[in-house]
């Protein structure tokens, strides 16, 4: 029989379901807490949504490099193969903002069956990621080899095997795959030409199978037991393709393509390169490793529509344009970059550099995953070097998508845009254009969209009397204005600029230098 009053605990009212609940997907109906049918399915397809929106924004950054690694092979560059822009990148590439002013160098390498060892070039700078954009390594100039070249062997996921005790740095991977990307200078020859450089790294790069005992197995540790004793290997050098004036498009689909791809790269790699919670994401939407993705007209009409949420979400993020996120590098300024959030893991700012050291911030203990989808979406490699606070080494980026009154890069008008002297970079600086819709380098007369200190491959930028320099954007040149110091646009596409400082000074850090607004002139 029902307890008397005296023997029930009260049941406030904020801890149960009223049996009509009126929200932003409709009424909800409830007997007694129990749903009903009605509202049983509406929430099924509902969570599925939101699945779906969840699982397109947390893995933006291993689709792309799907999508990276399936542009290179369907132009015929497999794992193991070096695409090599040995006279720059230009816009017939679709790259996620790609530059026109470094040397590249790109591979995908296959781990799985077994390490790995790469010979880096001297006087680089390069990362090596894995399949989910996960920072692996440095080389080159910031890297343990410091710009002198050096053995770099790395171990794939659930190797047990021989390692050796010296002679090469050991990095372990989480994936079977990682991406490669390196990058040589030219401003350091005549011309800036880049075939110097390029010469460079077809002659020091290589790229061969580890065999235990070889170079860094001494024969001493053979005699006692703890470690075989093999042939010392070859060097081999790569398969290069030419990457200049290559078409190739590289870039991630938007729709639902993107579930596909994010299917391709779960069954490619080991379930654990994933975490539970992450992997659980994906299995709430039917994607999991072993089985097949196939889903029912329901649960595809579903994806269709989360796809195109996600993917306005994330491009809306990756613009600069959500509202509440503080991205912004000046107050009151168009010009931002994401990493100063989260840093490379998206986890806390770079650390500040001081007179006593290294001074970090708290760590929150939280994943800034707006930063991280921000910056995947717009942009490819993540690395340490991209957002240390550090003077003279490495490289910093500002982007701009909108002028001073906030107005989005109209391509059919003219902008300029002031970069007071002393541009703080002790390597190079430049401004490359790119395509709102592609992150791509922009598409014109012009194959080279970029302006800067480097005399190639377009004529170095020339100063004003007070040292400022000032670059316009047109879809034709303005008079009185040399190509130097002019970027073409196109009258059809919305476009973005980046500002590239590489080996930037202590000015651009303590901001005592600050690039102009862009000034809409006509």
């Amino acid at each position: 029989m029902p307890g008397n009053d005296a023997t029930r605990t009260p049941v406030p009212e904020s801890v149960t379901t009223p049996s009509r609940v009126d929200t932003g997907i409709g009424r909800l109906e409830f007997t007694d807490g129990y749903p009903t049918g009605e509202t049983a399915t509406k929430l099924r397809d509902h969570l599925d949504y939101l699945h779906g929106v969840e699982a397109f924004m947390n893995s933006v950054q291993g689709v792309s490099l799907v999508a990276l690694r399936d542009g290179f092979q369907n132009v015929g560059i497999n794992d193991g193969d070096v695409l090599l822009y040995s006279k720059l990148m230009d816009s017939k590439s679709l790259f996620l903002t790609g530059n026109a002013d470094t040397v590249y160098f790109w591979a995908f390498l296959d781990l799985s069956e077994g390490p790995v060892v790469v010979e880096t070039p001297s006087e680089t700078l390069g990362v090596i990621d894995d399949m989910w954009f996960r920072w692996i390594t440095d080389f080159g100039l910031p890297g343990p080899d410091r710009g002198e070249g050096g053995a770099y062997l790395l171990v794939p996921p659930g190797y047990d095997g021989p390692l050796p005790e010296g002679g090469c740095y050991v990095r372990h991977s989480r994936t079977n795959h990682v991406v490669f990307l390196g990058r040589a200078f030219i401003n350091e020859y005549p011309g800036n030409d880049p075939a110097p450089a390029a010469d460079r790294i077809r002659e020091q790069l290589k790229v061969s199978p580890y065999t235990p005992g070889g170079i860094g197995s001494s024969i001493g540790a053979f005699l006692t037991g703890n470690g075989p004793l093999g042939q010392l290997a070859e060097s081999k050098s790569p398969r290069f393709v030419e990457g200049s004036g290559l078409a190739m498009n590289t870039l991630p689909p938007t729709d639902f393509g993107h579930f596909e791809m994010l299917d391709a790269l779960v069954q490619l790699e080991p379930a654990a390169a994933l975490d539970p919670d992450t992997a659980g994401d994906f299995a709430a939407i039917g994607i999991v490793k072993g089985e097949t993705f196939a889903p029912d007209a329901r649960l595809r009409a579903i994806l269709d529509d989360a796809a195109a949420v996600a993917n306005a979400a994330a491009r809306t993020l990756g613009m600069g344009a959500h509202p509440s996120d503080d991205f912004r590098y000046y107050d009151d300024s168009a010009w931002w970059n994401m990493l100063f959030d989260g840093g490379f893991e998206f986890l806390n700012p770079p650390p500040r550099i001081t007179a006593d050291g290294i001074e970090p911030f708290p760590n929150k203990g939280a994943r800034t995953l707006h930063a991280r989808t921000s910056f995947f979406y717009t942009a490819t490699g993540v690395t340490p070097a991209m957002c240390m606070r550090l003077t003279n080494a490495g490289s910093q980026y500002l982007v701009a998508n909108v002028d001073q009154d906030g107005g989005a890069f109209d391509g059919s008008k003219t902008y300029r845009v002031r970069l007071p002297k002393d541009v703080p970079a002790a390597r190079f600086w430049s401004l490359n254009a790119y395509d709102n819709q592609t992150r791509s380098l922009l598409q014109t007369d012009q194959i080279s969209p970029r302006a800067g200190s480097q005399e190639y491959p377009s004529p170095a930028a020339q100063a004003e009397a007070d040292g400022s320099t000032v670059v316009y954007f047109a879809p034709t040149q303005p008079d009185g204005v040399p190509r130097s110091n002019w970027i073409q646009t196109d009258p059809e596409r919305g476009w973005f600029v980046l500002l590239r400082l590489y080996s930037p000074l202590q000015p651009f850090f303590d901001k005592t230098w600050r690039p102009g607004e862009f000034e809409l002139v006509r």
